[in-house]
């Protein structure tokens, strides 16, 4: 499915980071490594090594990577780009200081659950994690994200989940979104940053 969704000759959510990531960029420096999963096309990989982060970038979609590989080289940057599923990552532990899951979304409740703990796990003590996606009253505004509502984030959800981390910001809000074809028009998001303790 998602092969046949990028294989256009236009980035399908544009070349451009998130505005999350974009107007979060203080809060990451450069040398520090970070992952980006589910990453598609490469917008927000790319951003990240252009601040000169060592980032490692996956999604499932080998026809996203060809592209994002293209960006990249376009860009004058340096990704490790993997194509690899979620759900069979190798969540080494403690191995990144920054962690960014941006509108991944496609995962079933428990899957999800297991992708949340991993994006823990592989988080150095002190590191950020970095989440953006959306709420379920975007289902009924029908401008990206699909059509199911369970797979969409709340609040609570997200506090839940990441429970073993510290919170910094946890927002709900609407706004315009126009990122490629992808996404474009109100949408109902919401943002998770967080920072794993130190041990002890």
């Amino acid at each position: 499915m998602w092969d046949e969704r990028y294989a256009t000759d236009e980035y399908v959510f544009g070349t451009e980071p998130a505005e999350f990531l974009r107007t979060r960029a203080a809060l990451v420096r450069p040398g520090q490594r970070a992952l980006v999963i589910a990453d598609g096309e490469g917008r927000n990989s790319v951003f990240l090594a252009g601040l000169g982060l060592d980032v490692t970038a996956m999604d499932a979609s080998a026809v996203a990577i060809d592209k994002a590989r293209r960006l990249a080289d376009d860009r004058g940057v340096t990704v490790d780009f993997r194509v690899a599923d979620l759900l069979d990552w190798d969540w080494t532990s403690e191995a990144f200081d920054v962690v960014a899951g941006i509108f991944f979304q496609f995962l079933e409740p428990d899957e999800r659950s297991e992708v949340f703990a991993g994006m823990c796990r592989t988080l150095r003590p002190g590191g950020r994690l970095l989440v953006h996606g959306y709420r379920p009253e975007q289902v009924a505004y029908g401008t990206g994200g699909g059509p199911r509502p369970e797979l969409k984030y709340t609040e609570a959800l997200l506090r839940a989940e990441f429970a073993e981390l510290s919170i910094e910001r946890l927002e709900s809000y609407d706004t315009e979104l126009v990122e490629g074809t992808g996404h474009v028009g109100r949408s109902a998001l919401i943002d998770l940053i967080a920072t794993k303790p130190a041990h002890g």
